[in-house]
């Protein structure tokens, strides 16, 4: 059974996530902890709940998504599983930030470019993949079957879809993720989104004025 369990981090009021299970083996998604008090929050639930990292997940790579890679990459020394078609946003991530008033350093590379052919494995659970461009050149939902649920990053919301103004973004592009990917899962299926409110699939589908075009 995997527990979910939110935080929402940095300026941008991103979600990050940290999925575990009964062996303690846990995994993050979108690790935006930009302030030390983020960092020790994330920091206080793995050591209270006995949780071991075993990989650091991006749904794509935008700067706000990634403002806590490094951290947990020095803290933890997991691998960094994204898709390396979003490397250009990475190498821009500095200058990015700057213009938001935000400082980091250079974030680390991804160590295992992962697509919708790959599975995510940690205890004894599992996440697929689904590859939803658009948003980015590089973004992936990640989803698992037997609880009914998919972290969908920056590609669907709780009532509305994500930016396509952004470097890498295209809007015919996003919308066939989300017509051809996502909304091909159940209905019942929840949906946990990159910033704002879960959801699900049924509801967006009924009530998404973007899906209903």
């Amino acid at each position: 059974m995997i527990e979910i369990k939110t935080f929402v981090f940095n300026p941008f009021q991103e979600n990050t996530y940290v999925l575990s299970d009964e062996t303690k083996e846990c995994v993050i998604i979108d690790c935006g902890c930009y302030e030390d008090h983020e960092r020790k929050q994330l920091q206080n639930y793995i050591e209270d709940n006995n949780l071991k990292p075993v990989a650091l997940l991006n749904t794509h790579s935008h700067v706000d998504h990634i403002l806590g890679n490094q951290w947990v990459k020095e803290t933890y020394n997991i691998p960094l599983m994204a898709s390396t078609k979003d490397e250009p946003l990475l190498a821009t991530a500095v200058s990015h930030g700057k213009m938001y008033g935000m400082i980091l350093n250079e974030p680390p590379v991804i160590d295992n470019d992962i697509d919708e052919s790959k599975t995510i494995k940690f205890g004894t659970s599992e996440l697929k993949i689904l590859d939803v461009p658009g948003h980015s050149p590089g973004c992936i939902a990640f989803y698992n079957d037997e609880q009914r649920f998919v972290f969908s990053g920056d590609v669907l919301f709780c009532g509305s879809i994500g930016r396509t103004d952004l470097p890498g973004g295209d809007y015919d592009q996003i919308m066939s993720s989300i017509m051809d990917k996502l909304t091909t899962l159940d209905d019942d299926y929840k949906v946990y989104a990159g910033h704002g409110p879960s959801t699900t699939i049924g509801i967006e589908r009924k009530s998404n004025p973007f899906l209903s075009q």
